[in-house]
């Protein structure tokens, strides 16, 4: 067994590895998932309710993910060489597919339990930002969803630790950490979602659609420097959807304080 045999990969042993990118995907779901444990118990539901929907989530999440992915790589990456689809250590997951195929299965979940699905959304959203946040750092692990080539001076003057500005020389140039920033944002609205949102919240499904409002909005910004989007008739992918995600936040935000529930408080 040897922990760190190289940049990618957290365990060697044998023939058989774990990468680094799925102790940091791993990670994120699993304080996620016991964020939500703790929010169902305090609106007085079972918390173990959460237990099959975490594994059904991470499946169907990952699963979302990658064909996400494949489907918009396809004639680059897999046409070609489709057993490359299997292989995740590889990387190759984009999370806005993992969300549209993450919110189908909740919906279907939580119905199936007879529990309104903005209550279960307003105690889970806010701790994918948690998840989203650690997921990116798997992104850095394996060099990729960088931005922009960027000078040594400019790293420097962001203060970063020495790890993070090596991490972003690769193949004798430096880039722009939008993993970094995507993980902060997704922190700062962590936080302000919980903390803020929460404490003032009125109607179910505030949480919910304050989610996707803040992330639509930075990560369309951050899309706008990296190097490797996934793109549609030569538009980024990812941006359309950020746009999709901010309309469909604000309307939603605006339709629950105006008819949703009164909220459960948590």
């Amino acid at each position: 067994m040897t922990f760190f045999p190289d940049g990618k990969t957290f365990v060697q042993i044998g023939s058989f590895s774990i990468a680094w990118y799925a102790i940091c995907i791993i990670t994120g779901a699993f304080i996620a998932y016991k964020l939500g444990q703790y929010n169902f118990k305090k609106i007085g539901y079972n918390k173990e309710i959460l237990s099959d929907y975490f594994f059904g989530l991470m499946i169907t999440g990952v699963l979302g993910a990658r064909l996400w992915y494949v489907i918009f790589m396809w004639n680059e990456l897999y046409a070609e060489n489709p057993l490359e689809i299997i292989m995740f250590r590889h990387g190759g997951l984009a999370i806005q597919g993992g969300i549209f195929v993450g919110l189908i299965f909740s919906w279907w979940y939580f119905k199936k339990h007879k529990i309104d699905f903005m209550v279960a959304a307003d105690a889970i959203m806010p701790g994918v930002l948690i998840a989203q946040a650690l997921g990116r750092w798997g992104n850095f692990f394996n060099q990729e969803a960088y931005g922009g080539m960027v000078s040594l001076d400019f790293l420097k003057s962001l203060h970063l630790p020495n790890f993070i500005i090596e991490g972003m020389h690769i193949n004798g140039y430096y880039y722009h950490p939008t993993f970094l920033y995507e993980s902060i944002a997704n922190i700062v609205g962590f936080l302000l979602i919980y903390f803020v949102i929460r404490k003032i919240q009125t109607k179910q499904g505030e949480q919910f659609f304050s989610y996707f409002i803040w992330y639509g909005i930075f990560r369309f910004f951050i899309e706008g420097l990296r190097t490797d989007s996934l793109y549609v008739m030569g538009l980024r992918t990812a941006q359309l959807v950020s746009i999709v995600f901010v309309i469909v936040g604000i309307a939603g935000y605006i339709y629950c304080k105006k008819y949703g529930k009164p909220a459960i408080k948590a």
